[in-house]
């Protein structure tokens, strides 16, 4: 019987680093070698070895005095909020289903606070430059322990009914409703991403550990969009399930989704 051998050290950082380098994270530069090391909890010459397998597949530059820069352009994604390939849902179903599952777990909130839109988040909420959104992160549990760490954003028009106590008592769909919003319909997508020491945390899992990965973008009645998510779940506590169909003529019947679901536990 072959053994499951376990990533090494170095090996956990690369892939937590190349992944945060694709997701635009390092615009300004990656952080130094001690801080990687205090971050990581791991000796300077895991950093080194990571570092240098970036280096060696083109991902960063490292100059002598001028720090570890990132040569990987950010995804598309970061840009407008959704992928080309993204699901979009109708919410008659899911919506219920979302509000459902947040009435039926708890929530800490580690942070609210109204701030100016980055320009990815002013891009996919379609605001203009400077436009104010409230900015909110929770870590949602199950009776088993930390399910999700979940991140908002919503204009600032919009959220200014509700905050920190409230986000504390109720589903932010439900808020949406209770300001007066209409919700339409989402758009979103569902990837991987790996725990870095921030998520490993709040999440109580081991840094480098996969997660499940939700983008969700969703729209009032009238099509303007209300809200961008992103979201990470523990896919031991969380299962995202589709209900297809087969639709079309017997020679270009084609999978339709029908319904959708996501389940905890």
């Amino acid at each position: 019987m072959n053994a499951v051998m376990p990533l090494p050290k170095y090996h956990k950082v690369y892939l937590i680093l190349r992944e945060q380098l694709h997701d635009g994270k390092f615009d300004q530069g990656l952080p130094g070698e001690l801080a990687l090391m205090q971050q990581y909890s791991v000796a300077r010459v895991t950093v080194r070895r990571a570092l240098a397998q970036l280096a060696q597949e083109g991902l960063i530059s490292r100059e002598p005095g001028r720090g570890t820069r990132s040569l990987v352009q950010p995804s598309k994604q970061h840009l407008d909020g959704s992928t080309p390939k993204s699901h979009k849902a109708h919410l008659t179903g899911l919506l219920e289903n979302l509000v459902s599952m947040g009435m039926n777990t708890s929530v800490k909130v580690l942070s609210v606070q109204r701030m100016s839109a980055p320009h990815e988040v002013a891009m996919a909420l379609q605001l203009p430059g400077g436009e104010w959104v409230q900015k909110a992160q929770r870590v949602r549990f199950t009776k088993e322990g930390p399910l999700s760490h979940i991140t908002t954003w919503v204009p600032e028009r919009i959220a200014s009914g509700f905050g920190r106590k409230e986000l504390a008592k109720k589903p932010i769909l439900m808020l949406l409703e209770e300001s007066g919003v209409k919700v339409g319909r989402a758009e979103q997508s569902i990837s991987a991403k790996l725990a870095d020491a921030n998520m490993a945390q709040h999440l109580d899992i081991a840094i480098g550990s996969a997660l499940l990965a939700v983008n969700r973008l969703i729209f009032d009645t009238d099509d303007k969009p209300i809200q961008w998510l992103h979201g990470l779940y523990r896919p031991d506590r969380y299962e995202y399930q589709m209900q297809l169909s087969r639709v079309g003529s017997i020679d270009a019947k084609v999978w339709v989704s029908k319904e959708l679901s996501a389940n905890f536990h």
